[in-house]
Parts: structure tokens; sequence; C-alpha cells
């Protein structure tokens, strides 16, 4: 697809829930539309701020931990959004130069920054796919994940501040589960979803805006979020707010609370 046919896709009369993250995450990527909703969203819940912040740092710990840890040299990160560094691929590869990753994401603004995911070392590879995660079995199927992907060896799937976005209607846990079930033995799963837990009135407010803005999203209680890995063997500590998770440093006086994250994150692995 060309630059000027993703021009001509983009609907810039709605806002895009890809382009309002770029918004939180102090990005470029986003139009008045986005901004003006994502400003709707911090005037209700000024945390989604540090909310935002703290689900890439979750990612890039999560990451790291696969890498480092478990053997994981390869990952497959859908919904990943409008690229902000450094990406999966970056943390990943340095900790292991020869990892591949695999990019999947259906908003045409990402498709044009895609080249921002391609920018591999030598010794890996990476490669973006337009692919929507409602619908794994052409995800699957996609000719350029199997060019990259070793579906034979571990990879981890990646999900991060995604699955918020898929109501229950949708069947969110059967589309996970289908993904997980093509992954062998050692796969994982790194997953963060954002929560009402904390502040059920704040997030009602943030759930209306969505779906003002025509994206319907369903923020879910920690044993929710829990199910998506009931087949796995959860990392300590399990599933806890972003931040918790595995700290590169004490969390002192200073670090957000957890209603300002508000944000549940794991990882599991497959038996």
């Amino acid at each position: 697809m060309s630059n000027t046919d993703v021009r001509r896709d983009l609907d810039t009369s709605r806002p895009h829930s890809a382009r309002m993250y770029d918004y939180y995450l102090g990005g470029k990527d986003h139009f008045p539309v986005d901004k003006q909703a994502a400003q709707a969203v911090a005037e209700a819940y000024p945390g989604i701020f540090t909310c935002a912040r703290e689900n890439r740092a979750f990612m890039h710990r999560a990451t790291r931990v696969l890498a480092e840890e478990h053997g994981i040299r390869q990952w497959l990160d859908i919904g990943t959004g409008i690229p902000t560094e450094p990406n999966v691929h970056q943390v990943a590869q340095s900790v292991v130069p020869e990892a591949r990753v695999v990019y999947a994401d259906n908003d045409p603004l990402v498709l044009k920054y895609a080249e921002r995911l391609m920018r591999s070392t030598p010794q890996g590879r990476t490669t973006y796919i337009e692919a929507d995660v409602n619908d794994p079995e052409a995800l699957l199927g996609a000719p350029e994940l199997a060019e990259v992907l070793d579906l034979s060896r571990p990879v981890a799937l990646s999900l991060n501040a995604l699955m918020h976005f898929i109501t229950d209607a949708a069947d969110p846990y059967g589309i996970v589960n289908r993904v997980m079930a093509a992954l062998p033995s050692g796969s994982a799963l790194a997953l963060s979803h954002c929560t009402p837990d904390f502040d059920p009135p704040t997030w009602e407010k943030v759930t209306d805006i969505y779906a003002g803005a025509g994206t319907p999203v369903q923020f879910r209680a920690q044993d929710d979020v829990a199910r998506f890995f009931e087949e796995l063997d959860l990392l300590d500590p399990g599933v806890t707010v972003g931040h918790r998770w595995r700290p590169t440093r004490p969390l002192g006086p200073e670090a957000p609370t957890d209603a300002q994250v508000s944000l549940w994150a794991g990882v599991g692995i497959k038996r």
C-alpha cells in the first residue's frame, strides 16, 4: 500500500484508539479529533498518561525477561499501535540480536509508519502484517508471518493494552486461546489490560468516552484478566498492577498509585 493509499484510507473524522494512545505517550502521530477525545479521557482520568507509560514499561520488562530468562527468540506483537521507541524488536534484539518479531495491526496509520518496525539487526528479522486480532485464522495464515516465525519453536505472544478493545461479544478468551493453540510448548503470553477495579466511576466515564468515539471497550477486573492465563504457568508475581510486575528498582514514595496505573499485567508460559 502506498502512502497515498494510506492517507486516503485514514478516517480523520473520528478518534482512533491507537492515535489517542500516541497522544497519551506524548507522540505527534495523531489528529485534532484524537487529541480532543484523549483530552476528554484525561479530564476524567488524569492517570491515563501514567497508565500509558507504565504499559510501555511493562512491555519492555516482560520482553527482556522472556529473552534473558526463558530463551524466547520470537515474538508476535498484535495491536502494535503507532511505533514508539524502543519497540519490541529493539528490546529483544538488545538481549538476543537474532530475535525475530512479527508486528500486526489493522490501522492504516500504523501501516504508514511500519518501516520503523522493520529496522532489524542483521542477525534478526522483523516484519509488519496488516491483520485484525478478531480474525486469528487469517493472522496466523499470513505468508509474511511464516517467513519470519518458526511456529515449531517457542513464540511470545505480546498483547499490550489490546484486549480491552475486544468485548465479550467478540469472544476475547477464544481469540487468545486460538492463537496460543498455534504456538508450541514453551511459548509465552505477555498481556496488559486496563481495569476499573481501583476507581469504577472514573472508568465508567472513560468507557462512555470511547463508546461515544465509536470504539467499544470492556475494561475488566483482575479475575477476568487472569482468565487469559488459565492454561498457562504464570510467572511471579502473577497478574498484578503493571508497575508492580518485576520493577527494575524498588518502588519508593514517588511511585504511582495503583489507581493511577489501573492496569493489570502478567506473563504466562505454555506447558
